[in-house]
């Protein structure tokens, strides 16, 4: 979905006019249009007020061009799993898992290998086998660099 159509569709969703949208983030009535015709996309400071109003991560504002990973376990993310920083606003680098309002859930590479084994591993994917892709993979994330 492009980004014309996914402010079109929240605005909408929203009840909101373009001229009460556009008083939200302090634009012109016409520039809310621009950007539902597809002729502009906002300027990183109103995309910010923008996943304010509408509880959604940038990254869904733009149309979800990336595929966004958690940076420290690994998890793909969407609106729902994307951490929060103490103002309320989307981290889109961790999950809510592992980083929540600041504060970051596990304080080593082990110690989070060791929760993840245990939750992940199945008949298919032993402990064993699972502790090896973990730890070969989650070293490669940002958090753990």
């Amino acid at each position: 979905m492009d980004t014309k159509d996914v402010i079109l569709e929240l605005r909408t969703k929203s009840g909101l006019s373009q001229e009460e949208l556009a008083q939200k983030v302090f634009v012109t009535r016409q520039a809310v249009s621009r950007w539902e015709n597809g002729e502009t996309v906002p300027n990183t400071e109103t995309l910010k007020l923008l996943s304010g109003i509408f509880d959604v991560s940038i990254n869904t504002l733009l149309g979800s061009p990336r595929k966004l990973i958690c940076q420290c376990c690994g998890m793909p993310l969407d609106d729902s799993s994307i951490s929060k920083e103490t103002d309320g606003t989307f981290n889109e680098e961790y999950c809510k898992w592992c980083y929540n309002e600041g504060n970051f859930a596990y304080t080593s590479l082990e110690e989070l290998t060791d929760f993840l084994v245990d939750h992940m591993s199945t008949e298919q994917f032993p402990p064993d086998k699972m502790r090896a892709y973990l730890n070969e993979m989650l070293p490669t994330l940002n958090h753990w660099k």
